[in-house]
C-alpha cells in the first residue's frame, strides 16, 4: 500500500505544480474567446488543465516504470497503448478547446483511442458473472471500443461546474482504487502489483492535484483533454480489473453484476452515465443530435432549483460518494450492514438536493394562503 500512497503523493504534487504553468501558457490562447450560452463563468478561462493532469499522470507512470514491484504491469503492452491514446487525447482535445471540432470529428478520433487499446492488448474477452466469455476477436475490439467511447462521453457530461469532473473522477478513482487493490491481494497475496489499481492511484493524485485551481471559482478548466483523459484511465481500469476476476474463483467477487465490464465505469460515474442518457434522448426527442451542447444536464438543473455552484457540487460528490461507495462496499461488508448505511446517506443527499425546492413550495403555499 506505501507504494502506492508514495505514486497518489507523487501525481498530487506533479499535477499541482504543473497546473499553475499549463495557465499561464494557455492565457494568450483564451483572449478573444468567445463565451457560450451555457456557460456559468462570465470571463474567458484556460481550457488546457487536462495537459497538465496528463502530464502528471505520465510522470507517475514513469515513476512506477523504476519500482521493481510493477514489474508484470510493465510487461505487456497495456501501458504502451495508453500513452498512445494519451498522446491521441491530447491533440485531439487541444484541437477541439481551441477550434471547436464537429461532433463527428471528435467521436472518430475517440473511437481511435478505443482501437489504440484495443490493438495493445486491452481487451474485454469476458464478463466475470458466469463462464460468459466473448471468443470472436471482432467482437472483443467491439465491445472495448464501445466501453471506452462511452466512459469518455459521460465524463464529459459532467464537465459544467467548476470542480465538479475532477471532484467526480476523484471519487470514482479512490473507491476503483480500493476495489482493484482488494481484489488484487485476493488474487495473488505475493504479487499484488495491478494495472487498475496503478491507474486510478496516478489518476486520483492528478484530480486531487488540479482540484484546488477549479474548485469554484474556478481559474482553470480540464478542457476536452482532460475529460477525455479521465474517461480513458476509468475504462482501461475497468477492463483490467476484469481480468483479475476472472482469475479469482470467489463467488463473492464473481457473481456481483456491479463488477461486470460494461457496468463498472457506469457504477463509478453513475452520475455522469445518467446525465449522458437523459442528455441522449432530450436531444433526440428535440431532433437534435445527441453531441449537440445544452444547458439542461442535472447539475444545470440543480442551478435552477436554487443552490450556488458550490452547493451543487458539493451534492453531486455526495451522490457519487453514495453510489459508488455504497456498491463497491457489497464485495467486501455484508448487505445487511451495507444497506442501512446507504440508505442513511441516501436520505441525507435527497434531503440536501430538494430542500430549496420544498422551502420554495411551502413559502409559495404560505403565500398564497395568506392572500386568501
Amino acid at each position: 500500500m506505501r507504494i502506492y500512497l508514495l505514486l497518489i503523493a507523487f501525481s498530487f504534487t506533479a499535477s499541482y505544480l504543473l497546473t499553475p504553468m499549463v495557465r499561464s501558457l494557455g492565457e494568450r490562447f483564451t483572449a478573444n474567446q468567445m463565451l457560450r450560452e451555457r456557460d456559468q463563468h462570465r470571463a474567458p478561462i484556460v481550457k488546457f488543465g487536462g495537459v497538465a493532469m496528463i502530464a502528471s499522470f505520465a510522470m507517475g507512470i514513469w515513476l512506477a516504470s523504476n519500482f521493481h514491484f510493477f514489474r508484470g504491469v510493465f510487461g505487456g503492452q497495456a501501458i504502451q497503448g495508453l500513452c498512445l491514446a494519451l498522446l491521441v487525447i491530447v491533440i485531439l482535445g487541444l484541437a477541439d478547446d481551441m477550434f471547436d471540432l464537429r461532433w463527428w470529428i471528435k467521436l472518430l478520433g475517440q473511437i481511435l483511442i478505443g482501437w489504440l487499446m484495443a490493438t495493445h492488448g486491452v481487451l474485454i474477452q469476458s464478463l466475470p458473472v458466469g463462464s460468459w466469455r466473448i471468443d470472436e476477436q471482432w467482437l472483443q475490439v467491439v465491445v472495448t471500443i464501445f466501453l471506452v467511447v462511452l466512459t469518455m462521453n459521460a465524463i464529459n457530461f459532467s464537465d459544467g461546474l467548476d470542480g465538479l469532473a475532477a471532484g467526480l473522477a476523484a471519487i470514482g478513482a479512490a473507491t476503483f482504487f480500493v476495489y482493484s487493490y482488494v481484489l488484487a491481494t485476493h488474487v495473488s497475496a505475493d504479487d499484488y502489483a495491478n494495472l487498475g489499481a496503478l491507474l486510478c492511484a496516478l489518476l486520483l493524485g492528478a484530480c486531487l492535484g488540479f482540484l484546488p485551481h477549479n474548485f469554484n471559482p474556478a481559474n482553470i478548466f480540464m478542457g476536452e483533454t482532460g475529460v477525455l483523459a479521465i474517461g480513458l484511465i476509468l475504462s482501461v481500469s475497468a477492463i483490467a480489473v476484469t481480468g483479475d476476476v476472472q482469475g479469482l474463483e470467489a463467488r463473492r467477487f464473481r457473481n456481483i453484476p456491479a463488477y461486470m465490464p460494461m457496468l463498472l465505469p457506469m457504477v463509478i460515474v453513475f452520475l455522469p452515465v445518467l446525465d449522458l442518457v437523459l442528455s441522449v434522448f432530450r436531444r433526440l426527442a428535440n431532433k437534435r443530435s445527441p453531441f449537440s451542447p445544452d444547458s439542461k444536464h442535472i447539475h444545470h438543473r440543480m442551478l435552477a432549483q436554487g443552490h450556488s455552484v458550490r452547493r451543487a457540487v458539493i451534492l453531486l460528490y455526495l451522490w457519487a460518494a453514495v453510489i459508488a461507495v455504497s456498491v463497491v462496499s457489497i464485495a467486501f461488508i455484508p448487505v445487511v450492514l451495507v444497506i442501512p448505511l446507504a440508505l442513511v446517506l441516501f436520505l441525507a443527499a435527497a434531503i440536501g438536493t430538494w430542500w430549496p425546492l420544498v422551502v420554495r413550495r411551502v413559502g409559495a403555499l404560505r403565500t398564497r394562503l395568506g392572500s386568501e
